[in-house]
C-alpha cells in the first residue's frame, strides 16, 4: 500500500505545522520522519492517519490511488502506535491484542474462535507467546511496546504508523527493539512510516529518511544519500556530529566566506605533515573509551575547535596526550557557498582535491 500526501499545510492559530508538504512512500517501505520538535513530523504523521485533517482547500492524501484525503481515520485501516503504548491496564496482552476486533460491527465481528486464533499468531509474531495471560503492568517497555505492535496489527490494517514508538525505553532495549523492528516489518512487508528525532534510529531502521525541519521537508533519500549527500547545512549538521567554521582562510584555495563542514571520522591526524593542506593543532584531549578515539584538537592559526574520530589502533600508534601538537588534513569536506553545494575529497597521500559541484565532477 503506497501513500501519496501532496500540498499538506496545516496551522494551529498563527503557528504553521505543515508548509505545503508533499510526500511519496512507496510500498512495503519503512519510512522514517526526521527532525527537532516543531519539525511538523507528528504532525504529518497524524494527517496520514486521519486523526488529525489538514488546512480547508489544502491538500490530498491517497493510499494506493484512493483519495483518503476526507475520511476519518477508524475508516482509513491504519494501524497507529503511540509513544507511551496506550495499552489498557485492566486488560490482559491477549485481550488487548483482541480489542479491536472485539469492538468492530457485529456484521464485521470474526467468530470467538477466530480472534482467539488471530491472537496466537500475533503473540507468537511477536515472540511473547506464553505471556497472553499477563498483564501490562506485569511487562518489560520494550515488551509493552510490542504488544501494541500487535493490537494495530490484528485488524489488519493497510498501512502502520509509530510515533516515537522506542522514546520512552532505555538505551539498550531502544537498540534491542529496533533490530527486532526491522527484521518483523521486512517479513510482513507492511508500508511503515514511523516519527524520531534520533539521527542513529533513522539512519538504522528506514529505507528512506525524510528530514524535516521549519514545518517543511529539507531531503528525501536514502540514509547513504542523507548522510552523504546532504542538501542543507541543516541536514549535515542534524545527521551525528560534524565540525563547522568559516572557509576563509582554509588552506584550500578558492573556498571564499563560505562556511566548510568537516565529519569527525574525516580529519586524519598525523604528527609530521610535509604537505600543504595540512593545519597545525594542538591537542586539547584524548577520549580512549569505546569504539574508538576521539580527540579534541584546537588550531593554532585562529583558535577553532576540531573534533576527530579515530580507530584505537591509529591512536595508540600516535601516542597522543593533552598539550602536542600535530598537523590535522582532511579527507572530505562539504561546503556551502551561495546557491551551490560543493564537495571536496582530499587524499592525505598526495592532498590532491577532487571536487564535486552541485552533483557534478569538474
Amino acid at each position: 500500500m503506497s501513500i501519496i500526501a501532496r500540498n499538506i499545510t496545516k496551522t494551529f492559530g498563527a503557528y504553521t505545522a505543515l508548509n505545503d508538504v508533499s510526500l511519496d512512500v512507496p510500498e512495503g517501505k519503512l519510512v522514517a520522519l526526521l527532525g527537532p520538535s516543531g519539525s511538523g513530523k507528528t504532525t504529518l504523521l497524524r494527517i496520514i492517519a486521519g486523526l488529525e485533517f489538514s488546512d480547508p482547500g489544502s491538500g490530498r492524501i491517497d493510499f494506493h490511488g484512493t483519495d483518503v484525503t476526507d475520511i476519518p481515520a477508524g475508516k482509513r485501516g491504519v494501524g497507529f502506535v503511540f509513544q507511551h503504548y496506550a495499552l489498557f491496564r485492566h486488560m490482559t496482552v491477549a485481550q488487548n491484542i483482541a480489542f479491536g476486533l472485539t469492538v468492530q460491527p457485529r456484521r464485521e465481528r470474526q467468530s470467538a474462535e477466530q480472534i482467539q486464533a488471530r491472537v496466537k499468531e500475533l503473540l507468537k509474531l511477536i515472540q511473547l507467546d506464553d505471556l497472553g495471560a499477563r498483564y501490562p503492568t506485569q511487562l518489560s517497555g520494550g515488551q509493552r511496546q510490542r504488544v501494541a505492535l500487535a493490537r494495530a496489527l490484528a485488524v489488519q490494517p493497510k498501512v502502520l504508523l509509530l510515533d516515537e514508538p522506542f522514546g520512552a525505553l532505555d538505551a539498550r532495549v531502544r537498540k534491542d527493539l529496533r533490530r527486532w523492528l526491522r527484521q518483523f516489518q521486512r517479513e510482513i512487508g507492511i508500508t511503515t512510516v514511523f516519527v524520531t528525532h534520533d539521527q542513529e534510529e533513522a539512519l538504522e531502521l528506514a529505507d528512506q529518511v525524510v528530514v524535516m525541519n521549519n514545518a517543511k521537508i529539507e531531503q528525501v533519500g536514502t540514509p547513504q544519500e542523507v548522510y552523504d549527500q546532504p542538501a542543507s547545512p541543516f541536514v549535515i549538521e542534524f545527521l551525528g556530529n560534524v565540525n563547522r567554521f568559516a572557509a576563509l582562510g582554509h588552506p584550500l584555495p578558492g573556498a571564499g566566506p563560505d562556511v566548510i563542514y568537516v565529519r569527525p571520522h574525516d580529519v586524519d591526524i598525523q604528527r609530521h605533515y610535509e604537505g600543504e593542506h595540512g593545519v597545525r593543532v594542538r591537542v586539547q584531549h584524548v577520549f580512549s573509551a569505546g569504539n574508538y578515539g576521539r580527540v579534541a584538537l584546537v588550531r593554532l592559526d585562529n583558535g577553532d575547535t576540531i573534533d576527530a574520530e579515530l580507530s584505537r589502533v591509529r591512536l595508540k600508534e600516535l601516542g597522543l596526550a593533552a598539550g602536542d601538537e600535530a598537523h590535522v588534513v582532511f579527507r572530505h569536506i562539504r561546503l556551502f557557498p551561495a546557491g551551490a553545494f560543493v564537495e571536496r575529497d582530499v587524499a592525505a597521500d598526495d592532498a590532491t582535491p577532487a571536487v564535486v559541484d552541485a552533483g557534478r565532477d569538474i
